[in-house]
């Protein structure tokens, strides 16, 4: 049964396909690190060995649920630096507050360089226990999201 969820939309935008869920914070840098320095445009397994839930699952053109990112402030550039290979996320769905890691990278992003991952914060943490890797999700650009 779908479960809808409101959050407040950061860089609005429609989309549908398949959740990727990190409960823990997500670390931008550790789960692109293969990608950032091997340049590999194919696709982007996470490398980020402390993430059981997203570790060698392909990042590429995710649609990311997590709490927030965390890591050093190299996570904004690997956003960028993703999506500039083609290999980044096609949305950043957050249940807190999203974090300045991430601001910086995604909006910059959207910004100066027109590259567009729709982002949501704030859906909660009722969201983050509902949604599960491979669940069907539509996102609307006012911040609603349809698990299910």
């Amino acid at each position: 049964m779908a479960k809808t969820f409101k959050g407040r939309p950061i860089i609005p935008g429609n989309l549908e396909g398949k959740a990727l869920v990190s409960k823990q914070p997500f670390n931008t840098t550790a789960s692109y690190f293969t990608n950032m320095f091997a340049g590999n445009t194919e696709n982007a397994p996470c490398t980020d060995a402390n993430n059981p839930e997203l570790h060698e699952k392909d990042l590429s053109g995710a649609i990311i649920c997590t709490p927030q990112t965390v890591g050093s402030t190299m996570g904004a550039g690997a956003i960028m630096g993703m999506n500039l290979l083609g290999v980044g996320f096609k949305a950043m769905l957050f249940s807190d507050h999203i974090d300045s890691i991430a601001a910086g990278g995604l909006i910059m992003d959207d910004v100066w360089n027109d590259r567009k991952v729709i982002t949501i914060d704030l859906l909660g943490d009722d969201f983050m226990n509902t949604v599960k890797n491979g669940d069907k999700l539509k996102i609307s650009e006012d911040g609603t999201v349809v698990v299910g």
